[in-house]
């Protein structure tokens, strides 16, 4: 039995460990670049654009915890929050749809009793 001379290197399984790679890191980055808390949002069919207004945004995630304009927070936080605010200030209310309705309510409730009218739930369409 003869050996076979080694006349170069198969590269096309490095190029696709690259590839992967690449891929990877872009994904990645893209998640990071956003900022936005996931949500799964639910689906409305009489939905609308966001106006250029100043605005104030809630979110509810899948395990029930609350966010301010992206940042954590708890009821007497949010409550704080909503106090120092105008009452005519627009809400804007995401709730994944894996949250707890009982969660929803709350926020719901406390922005009503505390006088805000222009309380927005968004969802996709």
């Amino acid at each position: 039995m003869s050996l076979k001379k080694f006349d170069g290197i198969n590269v096309v399984p490095m190029i696709d460990i690259m590839l992967v790679l690449l891929v990877i890191v872009l994904t990645t980055a893209t998640f990071i670049a956003k900022g936005v808390i996931p949500l799964e949002l639910p689906q409305g069919k009489s939905a609308k654009e966001f106006p250029r207004e100043q605005k104030l945004h809630i979110s509810i995630d899948s395990r029930g915890r609350m966010f301010v304009q992206n940042a954590p927070c708890d009821v007497d936080r949010l409550r704080e929050t909503l106090k120092a605010r105008d009452r005519q200030t627009p809400i804007f209310l995401s709730c994944d749809k894996k949250a707890s309705y009982e969660r929803f309510v709350d926020v719901l409730d406390l922005l009503k009793g505390l006088g805000f009218k222009k309380i927005n739930i968004v969802t996709v369409r």
